[in-house]
């Protein structure tokens, strides 16, 4: 069968993976310049490195597969990594028993109740039932209403404002599950990163892909997926349309009513109803480190950021110092139509409170990235709100990180949902 892919993230390269495995012929259509999607690379100042950041866990066992089946499983490599929590003026150690104990700002009840919290989390195997509970009635419940305010209730606002309290605990919850799990120790937390960056495995997917015979189209977005009969038809693609048998999707299922005009309305709502919240991601390139943590969340009224993530503290060899500041906000936030300088220049008004010796001289290169479909809104219920990956119209499957639920976004996660969106093309 002769399949068109639409998007060349590691989902839609996946994807053309598994398609190619079986026998297929593959076309890869993507409307941006270059692979990779929220993996791409971009030159940063002479350093090639990410728009997006990304790590990597104990538990990304798909990840490890593919891998070793590209045989780069050696450019996987792993680092003793630090957390901090950055709130009200003072920034503390965070992620061990140690710093937990030492942070001043919750009683021993509170910090025993946290501690519990955690462990019961990441015993979880099944997130069916907690994909049904709002999220902020189970943390209080867990950790109780002091800790909430004190640890997550910023947070929330600074992530998904307005929606904040509609969200499924199972969301919060495998989050803490998979960078638990992620410890050498009980003291010691141990993330990963692809040496090279993302940029290594998306290049070697690439040539796997082309050793095969599938075919990239770059700056070449599909304008319409047609049909016949409740068939899938063919594609158009700057005007012409191109037979097919097939089409995955992996852009954003947003796109998809107006990629695929047939389909009936009432699956049409169903993709209206899932909704996103953007990320403006402002990178820095400083001349030395900002702090020694490689995250670091923040709660603190003067700061309008949820975090900052000094990815040079995991993988040192971009650097003395590289920071992504993301701003997680609806398209509706009166800051979402600023210019990125001035969310530059936000970030840099916000780098003194968090280590008082940071200059303005510090600043080698600055950059900011947006993205509009960064972070679904997934609130109680979600399994059953997301549409199958199998639409009505035959031979046509879409899949976008919204099918990562209850899963964090993570290259891991790309690959195992690839490969369920390829099955339910096949079957």
């Amino acid at each position: 069968m002769k399949f068109a892919v639409l998007g060349a993230g590691p989902m839609g390269l996946m994807a053309a993976m598994e398609l190619l495995k079986a026998g297929h012929d593959v076309d890869v259509y993507e409307r941006d310049d270059r692979i990779g999607g929220m993996s791409a690379s971009f030159d940063f100042d002479g350093l090639t490195i990410e728009r997006y950041y990304h790590f990597v866990c104990k538990t990304d066992d798909p990840l490890f597969e593919l891998l070793r089946e590209l045989g780069i499983e050696d450019r996987l490599k792993w680092t003793d990594t630090k957390m901090g929590f950055y709130c009200d003026g003072r920034l503390y150690k965070w992620g061990t028993p140690f710093a937990l104990l030492a942070f001043d700002k919750l009683g021993l009840v509170d910090k025993l109740r946290y501690a519990l919290h955690v462990m019961k989390t990441k015993s979880v195997s099944d997130w069916r039932e907690l994909d049904k509970v709002p999220i902020i009635p189970w943390l209080k419940k867990s950790i109780g209403e002091r800790a909430y305010k004190v640890l997550w209730e910023r947070l929330f606002h600074l992530k998904f404002y307005e929606y904040k309290d509609h969200l499924s605990a199972a969301w919060l919850g495998t989050r803490i599950k998979r960078v638990a799990l992620s410890r050498r120790n009980l003291l010691q937390e141990s993330l990963g990163f692809i040496e090279g960056g993302s940029e290594t495995l998306l290049d070697r997917m690439e040539q796997y892909i082309r050793q095969r015979g599938g075919r990239f189209h770059l700056g070449a977005g599909i304008d319409q997926v047609t049909t016949s009969g409740g068939k899938v038809r063919g594609v158009v693609v700057r005007g012409v349309e191109q037979a097919v048998d097939g089409v995955i999707s992996t852009a954003p299922i947003q796109y998809v009513p107006r990629l695929v005009p047939d389909l009936p309305a009432d699956f049409v709502a169903r993709i209206q109803a899932i909704e996103n919240i953007p990320v403006v991601c402002v990178i820095l390139k400083l001349k030395q480190p900002l702090s020694e943590n490689f995250w670091m969340n923040i709660c603190d009224e003067r700061i309008e950021i949820p975090g900052v993530i000094e990815y040079s503290n995991l993988n040192p060899g971009t650097g003395p110092a590289v920071v992504y500041a993301p701003f997680y906000m609806p398209k509706t936030h009166p800051k979402f139509a600023r210019d990125n300088a001035a969310f530059i220049e936000e970030v840099l008004g916000y780098l003194p409170h968090i280590n008082p010796a940071f200059r303005r001289d510090w600043v080698l290169a600055a950059h900011c990235h947006r993205y509009e479909f960064a972070q679904a809104v997934c609130p109680p219920g979600f399994y059953a709100m997301l549409p199958p990956m199998r639409t009505p119209i035959q031979g046509f499957c879409m899949a976008d990180t919204a099918y990562y639920y209850p899963e964090d976004r993570s290259i891991c996660e790309s690959v195992k949902v690839a490969k369920d969106l390829v099955a339910a093309a096949l079957s």
